[in-house]
């Protein structure tokens, strides 16, 4: 089973939110992102709920690797600096503690100038079935 495929074509949320997962191993995912006009706030940045979803894409890309489905339980998203129109994010999930049944992740969400816009951080509970 390879995740990028599996979770690229059935999260579809993500998917139609512009996200898509480009790596995945047992020790890191990378989900990728080019903040478009949909993604833009009032404010006219990058609004948090993209950031989220793109980084949730890399948690759920890492938790289920191993093909045990597993779902987010706790998440905690720290905004760091901006993403503006044209940014190309790199969402990196980095596992924390990969306990069999609450494993734990932090992501790092940075721009193509490498500078961190968020930081995210989430545990997961892994279900006793397959993804």
């Amino acid at each position: 089973m390879d995740i990028k495929e599996v979770l690229n074509k059935t999260d579809r949320f993500a998917a139609n939110a512009g996200c898509r997962i480009t790596e995945a191993d047992e020790r890191h995912a990378i989900a990728e992102m080019t903040v478009n006009e949909m993604h833009l706030n009032g404010g006219n940045v990058c609004q948090g709920g993209a950031l989220f979803t793109l980084a949730d894409l890399a948690i759920a890309a890492l938790m289920n690797v191993s093909g045990q489905l597993t779902f987010g339980i706790s998440n905690s998203i720290m905004f760091v600096s901006s993403a503006k129109l044209g940014d190309k994010l790199r969402a990196e999930a980095v596992s924390v503690a990969n306990h069999h049944k609450i494993p734990a992740v932090e992501v790092r969400v940075t721009n193509q100038d490498g500078n961190l816009i968020c930081h995210v951080t989430g545990m997961g509970y892994r279900k006793a079935k397959s993804l």
